[in-house]
């Protein structure tokens, strides 16, 4: 078989990587191979563990991307001088792109996070958990400093988050909607929804 294809500056673990997302998310974490993963890479599955130790270890380092790139963000938000308006417009913002341009990633965070094993399920469930209380902290901030319309902080975080989601059905579809129209949409309604 041929010999996997990086792109410039890509390690080939990281080519694995991206495969491997595209393949979880068609067929589900569970059903995958890794006979079917090197496949989908295009080499012999015994070299597949020159590069990884095993699906789950992709799992981890999937999860944990998105979950560390979306908390960095939220620590860099936290801590700037912005309203909380715009502080939740930069975290929407995020996710929105994060789904428009690391899909997959996002999909099998939201989606397979349930077989990653332990002690890394219970690290992620608290990132996850932590990363929603904090989403939560802004909007009852803005709602204390009447910048926010008097709404449960965990229905609003929630709302967003669902709505931000809803995207997985743009991705799936002919996109008849451009991703600029759709992330200057999503924002102006999520943020409307929010102002006071």
């Amino acid at each position: 078989m041929a010999k996997i294809q990086s792109r410039k500056n890509s390690t080939k673990k990281e080519v694995i990587i991206e495969k491997a997302s595209r393949l979880f998310r068609e067929k589900g974490f569970g059903a995958a191979s890794m006979r079917d993963l090197a496949e989908h890479v295009g080499v012999e599955a015994a070299s597949l563990y020159n590069h990884i130790q095993s699906k789950s270890e992709i799992l981890q380092t999937i999860c944990f991307k998105v979950a560390n790139e979306f908390m960095s963000n939220l620590e860099a938000v936290e801590s700037s001088n912005q309203s909380t308006l715009k502080k939740m417009e930069a975290i929407i913002r995020l996710h929105i792109r994060m789904m428009l341009d690391q899909y997959e990633f996002v999909f099998i965070a939201d989606h397979e996070w349930r077989h990653l094993p332990e002690p890394y399920l219970s690290n992620f469930l608290n990132q996850r958990r932590s990363y929603r209380k904090r989403l939560g902290d802004i909007v009852e901030e803005g709602i204390a400093k009447g910048e926010m319309k008097p709404i449960d902080p965990y229905v609003a975080v929630l709302t967003i988050l669902s709505a931000v989601s809803g995207i997985d059905s743009w991705q799936r579809s002919r996109k008849s909607t451009s991703a600029e129209t759709l992330e200057a949409n999503m924002v102006r309604y999520l943020i409307e929804g929010l102002k006071k």
